[in-house]
C-alpha cells in the first residue's frame, strides 16, 4: 500500500531497530494507550524479542502491525495495528498512532483508510472497532474520517499507566 511519500507494510522481524526508534521517540505519548507495546520495547533487545513474538502472531493471523514508512527517509513514522481479531464474526479492533513530528498532516487518516481497504479486500471483516480515549480529539477524527460511527462511551473503562481511570469512546464500522 502506498500514497504520496509513504508506504504501509507489515512489520518484519528484521525491522526491530527501526520499530524501537519509533516507539522510543514517542514513548511518553504512547505509554497510556499503547501500554503493551511500550512495555515490551523498553530496550532494543526486548524489541527484537517482541518482534519475533509478533512474527508468530502474524503467521497465526491473530495480530497485524502495519508500519507507515516515509519512502524519502526510509524512517518509520507510524503504526496501524489490527488486534483482538475474532475470526468467527469476523471482526477486529484497530489501533493507530503517528510520530509526533508528522502529526496534523492527514498521514494516519490516509494510512488507516488504506489498511481498512486492505482488510476488507483480503479478509472480509464484517466489523472493525476503534476504542479511543474520550479526550483524544486527533484519534476521534481519524475514526470518524474513516467511516466509523460512535457506538457509545463506556465510562471509567480503562486504567492508564499513570493510574487514571478514563472513559473510552467505542467507534464501529460495519461492512
Amino acid at each position: 500500500m502506498q500514497f504520496d511519500d509513504y508506504k504501509i507494510e507489515l512489520l518484519k522481524p528484521n525491522e526491530s531497530e527501526a520499530f524501537f526508534k519509533l516507539i522510543d521517540a514517542n514513548r511518553r505519548r504512547l505509554e497510556d494507550f499503547f501500554a503493551g507495546t511500550v512495555s515490551k520495547t523498553e530496550t532494543l533487545l526486548e524489541t527484537i524479542l517482541y518482534c519475533k513474538e509478533i512474527e508468530e502472531r502474524i503467521i497465526e493471523k491473530s495480530y497485524f502491525p502495519f508500519i507507515i514508512i516515509n519512502t524519502v527517509t526510509n524512517k518509520f513514522v507510524g503504526l496501524v495495528d489490527v488486534k483482538n481479531i475474532d475470526w468467527h464474526i469476523p471482526k477486529a479492533e484497530l489501533g493507530y498512532f503517528i510520530d509526533a513530528a508528522y502529526e496534523g498532516n492527514g498521514i494516519i487518516t490516509r494510512a488507516t483508510g488504506l489498511v481498512i481497504d486492505y482488510l476488507m479486500e483480503t479478509y472480509r471483516f464484517r466489523k472493525l472497532l476503534a476504542r479511543v480515549g474520550s479526550k483524544n480529539i486527533g484519534s476521534i477524527h481519524v475514526a470518524l474520517k474513516n467511516g466509523f460511527e460512535l457506538e457509545g462511551t463506556i465510562r471509567k473503562d480503562y486504567r492508564t499507566t499513570k493510574g487514571e481511570v478514563v472513559d473510552l469512546n467505542y467507534y464501529g464500522r460495519i461492512f
